[in-house]
């Protein structure tokens, strides 16, 4: 038997790159998600300060915390069913740094 090391290099960078590549998108996923609902929440308090509209703030408050929240947590549910591979726990991680 025959130890290759070119076939475990292989693997480890394509590893690193893959999850680079999903904890880069990923973080940017989460970043317009967010931005979106911050989009829709001053939307809603414009629409109420020329009268158009009244708001229930606390109802509005809580249903951004719990949107929030979820894509929060999308992410620990990401880091959650990732492979156990330390290139592509390395790389997710830059990767989602760098996002």
């Amino acid at each position: 038997m025959e130890f290759n090391m070119f076939g475990i290099t292989g693997d480890v960078g394509v590893g690193a790159v893959v999850g680079f590549i999903v904890g880069y998108a990923l973080k940017k996923f989460m970043k317009i998600v967010m931005a979106l609902i911050g989009a829709y929440v001053l939307s809603l308090f414009w629409l109420q300060q020329k009268g158009v509209i009244t708001i229930n703030t606390e109802a509005l408050f809580n249903l951004t915390k719990e949107a929030a929240q979820t894509t929060l947590s999308l992410g620990e549910k990401a880091l959650g069913i990732l492979p156990g591979g330390a290139a592509f726990v390395a790389g997710f991680y830059l990767g989602f740094k760098k996002g």
